[in-house]
């Protein structure tokens, strides 16, 4: 009898460690309606006013991020780079240039990884938001997670470390880290773009010249139809102004 209540408590608090050890890859249980509805994650904002934002994950890369960045200049638009904290810290110069140009620093995580706990994932968290303060004086406000997966204590814990969740538009993932070609990047944006959209692209994690690329096409078109790019906490505050 001692023996299996033995048993019986060691298996109880492996379960425990299970659940705090858990992958948070694991699917939430509550659905996007909900998440929209108390504010938490946000994937786009409805609004009649021709604006849409311009997100970049994975950087700041040495090449395809100042290439990035001089597009953004010369057509006088802003984006938001969910930037992962290791490659920060290897090019702070352009983080310091991001922010000094008035673009928007969100955190993506310290090492990107694939796979991780929730403990794993606070401490990344600090990570990079530590290193942005240092380098622009400011704390990230905006969270993107990895690949876009999540699960409600995720969401929960994020939360209330001050972090707004966001997404993208799920038409506007443009999957140019699978290199699909600039005409595709291009076509999967002007096809389906609607005001409020949040645009999902990459400037780090691979070779993203075609990006570039087809970055200065999809600008210009868009500009020529009247739209505007902001960052997301400007979506936010509109978003914010038509709900009061």
């Amino acid at each position: 009898m001692k023996k299996m209540l033995t048993l019986f408590i060691c298996l109880f608090f492996i379960g425990i460690m299970l659940v705090l050890e858990s992958d948070i890859r694991a699917s939430a249980d509550k659905d996007r309606y909900y998440y929209e509805k108390t504010g938490e994650i946000m994937w786009e904002i409805e609004t009649k006013e021709k604006v849409v934002a311009l997100t970049f994950d994975d950087g700041p890369h040495p090449k395809y991020t100042v290439e990035i960045l001089d597009i953004l200049a010369k057509h006088n638009a802003k984006a938001t780079f969910f930037v992962v904290g290791e490659n920060a810290e290897k090019n702070p110069e352009l983080i310091l240039r991001q922010y000094n140009e008035g673009h928007e620093i969100a955190n993506h995580t310290f090492t990107h990884p694939l796979k991780t706990t929730l403990p794993k994932l606070e401490i990344e968290l600090k990570q990079t938001e530590d290193l942005i303060y240092s380098i622009t004086g400011n704390h990230p406000k905006l969270f993107r997670p990895v690949e876009g997966q999540y699960t409600d204590e995720m969401i929960q814990n994020v939360v209330k470390k001050g972090y707004q969740v966001v997404m993208w538009s799920w038409h506007q993932d443009t999957e140019d880290w699978k290199s699909p070609g600039v005409h595709r990047i291009e076509k999967t944006v002007l096809k389906g773009v609607e005001p409020g959209n949040i645009i999902l692209f990459h400037d780090g994690g691979g070779n993203r010249s075609q990006t570039v690329k087809a970055l200065d096409k999809i600008i210009n078109k868009l500009q020529k139809q009247g739209y505007e790019f902001v960052t997301v906490s400007d979506l936010i505050k509109m978003k914010n102004l038509d709900e009061n």
